[in-house]
């Protein structure tokens, strides 16, 4: 091969293979450390079993892929795939703890790992000084059941079930004194009417935490769900 025909062959694989490690994930996809991830549209149907671990305060206060700010005091999660604002449950395999947390950032990137939680969760759920722990998450709809749907909405926090309308009233009426927006919804299931006593409508990761805490002092078992914006 002549000189000049050599030159140009290398420039041309030194391009190829270059431009290649370079080019630009597919729409809708990211890469991190080279690997590429495709983010689901819909989390339908989603569980899986891995490891998680958390992140405290080395991040707290930095954006997440969401927009929305750290807070490692929050009840937030980060997720590879799953759609920003899902909501999920993660219990414990050892122990059986559990709790919800909404995906609102991307992560972890370490193999093994299927899901970052707060601080607060992770104080939770009893894995702050191991650091990880083996987990089950799936995805929940406004019942706090698995979901069977795309999650849409806003988030709002169901704080009681009564088969009895007046005590659904007793408690509305009771937290219509310390919170704007306290509503009832009348469901049935199984052939059975229940009465659903619901607070706030938040479109902020800080409202809802801070509702959320204000809730759980009043010693209220606090479900997350979405409402219709």
């Amino acid at each position: 091969m002549r000189p000049k025909a050599a030159k140009l062959a290398v420039a041309f694989l030194t391009a190829l293979l270059f431009g290649c490690a370079t080019a630009p994930p597919p729409p809708g996809s990211y890469r991190i450390d080279g690997k590429i991830y495709h983010p689901l549209t819909a989390s339908s149907g989603f569980s899986e079993t891995g490891y998680a671990s958390w992140y405290g305060s080395k991040f707290h206060g930095r954006k997440t892929a969401s927009g929305e700010r750290y807070d490692m005091y929050g009840r937030t999660a980060a997720h590879k795939t799953l759609p920003l604002g899902t909501m999920v449950e993660i219990t414990r395999l050892d122990n059986g703890r559990r709790v919800t947390a909404r995906v609102n950032d991307r992560g972890p990137f370490v193999e093994g790992r299927i899901v970052d939680l707060t601080y607060s969760l992770a104080e939770e759920l009893g894995m702050v000084e191991d650091g990880t722990a083996r987990v089950r998450l799936v995805a929940l709809d406004s019942g706090g059941k698995e979901v069977t749907r795309p999650v849409t909405g806003a988030l709002t926090w169901q704080v009681g079930a009564f088969a009895d309308e007046s005590n659904a009233r007793r408690l509305s009426s009771d937290l219509e004194r310390k919170f704007d927006d306290v509503r009832i919804a009348v469901v049935s299931v199984k052939g059975k009417r229940f009465h659903r006593v619901y607070v706030g409508r938040y479109n902020s990761t800080d409202d809802a935490d801070t509702a959320y805490a204000r809730l759980l002092a009043m010693g209220l078992p606090v479900i997350p769900a979405r409402i219709a914006r």
